[in-house]
């Protein structure tokens, strides 16, 4: 009997979710039909496989969303995070599964007894981070509990990258996922707790406190606490956990430059400017204080910059006279425009997804540490390493789903064996592989 799946969205993550259900679609009799209005990042062989179709698809149309999803055994939601509701009550009305990559809102996670009672599955969060992070987290949690042992400190990272090979500026860094995310991020205050003591990073301190660690055979790495780590402990069943804390990756240097801009003011996005004319000379200028003196000497006086932060300013071209060519725009989307032009990958690029988990409990009076490391490295710039990461999870799930091998209803994360032990299965054998690693044990 065929089954049929619908995604909604197509871009960049979806090209390895759908080629992945495109592989298995003759054994296991699936048809897919894609709905957007936009298909540029679905590539043609895709798009023309007899087992897809694609549709223009307005997901604020009523009749048409509900048209659609009435007749679907199973929907995957590509979509941005605030349009997922609006599929969600169509597939409890309609009692058809949704698989999302994105976290839970709370609008949706009290669709949970409705869900319940119509016998639907609301899968969320079962992508990369979320997604990966639970599975392989709780993989390691219940094997510590399974021996008796008590977790007390977790630690949790993840950082989208680019590959050593294609690592090519002063920042090591290029953009591989949504660039206003990664100006924005950090906004807000960061929570986690330590030895038992909550700790409360503002937003105005968070690149200067960093952690370093290193991860299998790719170097050294730094870390930045990710806004609330807090809510994991209920996640993951660690409500009385001493230590918990969840951070974003970058090579060392990053933070330190990114501060820069941090205190400047140039990542705030709350006011807009008049930049028509402007260069991004004049742009940065415009938040210093000069006083005759030169733009690095203010820099060194000012702010304490060191020559390294300013070897990054200068390389993104912002001491240059070149035109920003907007008009109206906060500072933090004057930046990003800026940083497009120089982040971006190149076409013989490719990106690098880091996640590291460390655990450190205590079994039979001795005290452990364990990390679980992945590092995975994308095929070129349609199968990226972050395209893959996201989209494999979720063609995974939805495979399971339909074949009846995940069984829950309600709205769920992938924290059960019942879901993370066939998926992290699957994962390995196509290469995505956690290395676990004994690293003290007193």
């Amino acid at each position: 009997m065929t089954k049929n799946i619908f995604i909604i969205g197509a871009g960049r993550s979806t090209p390895s979710l759908i080629k992945y259900l495109v592989d298995c679609s003759i054994e296991e009799n699936f048809k897919l039909k894609i709905g957007d209005k936009d298909f540029s990042f679905l590539p043609s062989e895709l798009s023309k496989h007899d087992r897809v179709k694609t549709i223009f698809f307005d997901v604020c149309d009523v009749s048409q969303r509900e048209l659609e999803i009435e007749k679907t055994d199973l929907v995957i939601s590509m979509l941005p995070a605030h349009l997922h509701l609006k599929v969600a009550k169509d597939c409890v009305k309609f009692q058809k599964p949704m698989v999302t990559a994105s976290y839970v809102s709370q609008e949706i996670r009290d669709l949970h007894p409705e869900a319940i009672q119509r016998g639907v599955l609301l899968l969320n969060e079962i992508g990369l981070d979320p997604g990966l992070d639970h599975m392989s987290a709780m993989k390691v949690i219940d094997e510590i509990k399974a021996k008796g042992g008590v977790v007390k400190g977790f630690k949790s990272f993840c950082g989208g990258l680019v590959a050593p090979e294609s690592d090519t500026n002063p920042w090591k860094y290029k953009f591989t996922w949504n660039p206003r995310n990664v100006v924005l991020a950090g906004q807000g205050v960061a929570k986690f707790v330590e030895e038992g003591e909550y700790k409360y990073i503002s937003y105005h301190q968070l690149f200067k406190r960093t952690l370093s660690l290193r991860v299998l055979d790719y170097g050294t790495f730094e870390a930045y606490a990710n806004r609330d780590s807090l809510s994991y402990r209920t996640i993951y069943q660690l409500e009385d956990i001493p230590t918990l804390f969840r951070g974003t990756l970058r090579r060392p240097g990053y933070s330190e430059a990114w501060d820069l801009f941090v205190q400047m003011g140039l990542t705030d996005d709350s006011y807009e400017m008049n930049v028509t004319g402007m260069t991004y000379n004049t742009f940065f200028t415009s938040f210093l204080n000069l006083e005759d003196r030169s733009i690095k000497e203010c820099l060194k006086a000012d702010f304490g910059t060191s020559d390294q932060v300013i070897e990054k300013i200068e390389w993104l071209g912002i001491f240059e006279d070149n035109n920003v060519e907007l008009t109206q725009a906060s500072p933090a989307q004057v930046l990003q425009n800026l940083l497009e032009e120089k982040w971006n990958l190149e076409i013989d690029d490719k990106d690098m997804i880091v996640m590291q988990h460390q655990f450190t409990y205590e079994l039979q009076g001795e005290h452990h540490e364990l990390h679980s490391s992945l590092v995975f490295i994308g095929v070129d710039q349609i199968q990226t390493a972050m395209a893959i990461t996201v989209g494999l999870p979720l063609a995974i799930a939805a495979k399971l789903i339909l074949k009846g091998q995940i069984t829950a209803v309600g709205v769920h994360v992938p924290v059960t064996k019942e879901m993370y032990q066939p998926i992290l299965a699957e994962l390995e054998s196509l290469g995505i592989r956690f290395i676990e690693e004994d690293i003290l044990k007193v």
